[in-house]
């Protein structure tokens, strides 16, 4: 019977790590490989993601190191990185590419602050699907009114713990993005 909540932790867990590793996505004015880690690049006659091609460092706050593992797929990596528009200048060195990261103006973090918390809300929906889907199952099962409703508040509990999560990884992100 507890095999209801035992699969939907792992759920739970999934949504907050899709929203977690979206979050990361925001552009901070700080340098971070999250930036860049999941832009596609054309090589080899098809898309890769970036870091299945390179290396990324972050050498200070605003540069960060883009290292190919082939030299030639230098050109196409600066590339993708400018059409990824994301508001990055990159510099093709001889065996790298250096990508400035520039400082945000306090209206553009105002917006990655708006859209953090949308971020966040489509992570309370996905939260929620989990939940209805549990719900689902229980109404199912073949068991008596007591149990039920214990599994039940075993689901809630499990949103409300994943919900109390988003928001808290939300409000990391904003803070991080309205500090100078």
């Amino acid at each position: 019977m507890d095999d209801v909540v035992l699969t939907l932790s792992p759920k739970f867990a999934k949504v907050v790590d899709v929203v977690r590793t979206d979050l990361a996505t925001i552009r901070t004015g700080k340098a971070s490989s999250a930036l860049l880690e999941n832009i596609f690049v054309d090589a080899y006659g098809t898309k890769m993601k970036l870091v299945e091609l390179a290396t990324i460092s972050a050498t200070d706050p605003t540069t960060l190191l883009v290292t190919p593992f082939d030299i030639a797929n230098a050109e196409a990596i600066a590339a993708a990185i400018q059409n990824a528009n994301l508001g990055l200048s990159t510099i093709v060195e001889e065996t790298k590419v250096r990508v400035v990261v520039p400082p945000l103006s306090q209206e553009r973090r105002e917006e990655y602050a708006k859209l953090a918390k949308t971020k966040m809300e489509g992570g309370k929906i996905m939260a929620r699907q989990v939940r209805h889907d549990g719900m689902e199952d229980i109404t199912k099962m073949n068991t008596d009114e007591d149990t039920r409703g214990r599994l039940e508040k075993e689901v809630q509990l499990l949103v409300d713990k994943t919900v109390e999560q988003l928001e808290l990884l939300a409000l990391e992100k904003e803070k991080e993005l309205l500090t100078l």
